[in-house]
C-alpha cells in the first residue's frame, strides 16, 4: 500500500509539472502585407482582424513575442515585454502602423502556474480587448478594453476588469471592473498593465 501511495504521489507530481510547462506556440500565418511590422527576433503570438477605427478598411491587431521569451522572462524582475501593434488598413490593401504598446499584454510567465496568461484579442466596431486568464488555486481573468475616439484619432482605455475565484469553488466569483470614471483618460500608448491605473 505504501508503494502504491508513493507511486500515486509521484505520478501526480509529474502530471503537475507537465501541466505547468509552457505549451508550444502555434505558428501564425502572417500575410505578406504585415510581415514588415515584425522586428528581427520576434514572432507573432496573435493576429486578429476587425474594424479598429470605424472606417471601411479592415484593420489588424498583432501581438508579438520575443523568440526564447520562456527562458529570458522573469515576472518579478524582468518581464519580457510583448509588443501590441495597431495596424490600420489602407485603401490599397496595405497597412499602416498607427500605435504600439509594449505594456498592454502580460509576459509569458505572468500567469502563475496556469502558464502563459494571454488568451486573445477581440475587435468590435472601434473597440478592442486584450484578454488574459491565469492563477493557480486562485484563478483570475483580466480583460482590458480600448475605445477609438474619432475626434482625437486615438484609442483610450475604456474598461479594465476581471474575475477571480478559487478552483475548488468556481461558483463564488468576485468581479471587479474599472472604467474611465475610475482611471480618467488614459491613451492606449500610455496604458501600463504592470501598474495600477
Amino acid at each position: 500500500m505504501k508503494h502504491f501511495t508513493f507511486c500515486l504521489a509521484c505520478l501526480l507530481a509529474v502530471a503537475g509539472f507537465v501541466a505547468n510547462a509552457q505549451a508550444p506556440k502555434e505558428e501564425i500565418k502572417v500575410p505578406a502585407s504585415l510581415k514588415q511590422f515584425i522586428p528581427h527576433g520576434y514572432k507573432v503570438l496573435d493576429l486578429t482582424k476587425g474594424n479598429l477605427n470605424r472606417d471601411s478598411y479592415p484593420d489588424a491587431v498583432m501581438v508579438l513575442y520575443k523568440v526564447g521569451e520562456e527562458k529570458t522572462s522573469d515576472v518579478a524582475d524582468h518581464p519580457e515585454k510583448r509588443p501590441l501593434l495597431l495596424l490600420a488598413g489602407q485603401k490599397d490593401n496595405s497597412y499602416r502602423l498607427v500605435a504600439r504598446s509594449d505594456n498592454a499584454v502580460y509576459c509569458v510567465d505572468c500567469g502563475g502556474q496556469m502558464g502563459d496568461p494571454f488568451t486573445g484579442i477581440t475587435i468590435k466596431d472601434g473597440y478592442f480587448s486584450v484578454e488574459h486568464y491565469g492563477g493557480s488555486g486562485w484563478r483570475w481573468t483580466r480583460i482590458i478594453t480600448f475605445k477609438y475616439v474619432p475626434a482625437e484619432n486615438n484609442w483610450f482605455l475604456y474598461k479594465d476588469g476581471g474575475e477571480s475565484f478559487h478552483a475548488t469553488d468556481p461558483e463564488h466569483v468576485e468581479t471587479k471592473v474599472k472604467t474611465a470614471k475610475n482611471f480618467g483618460k488614459v491613451p492606449f500608448k500610455k496604458f501600463d498593465i504592470y501598474k495600477d491605473q
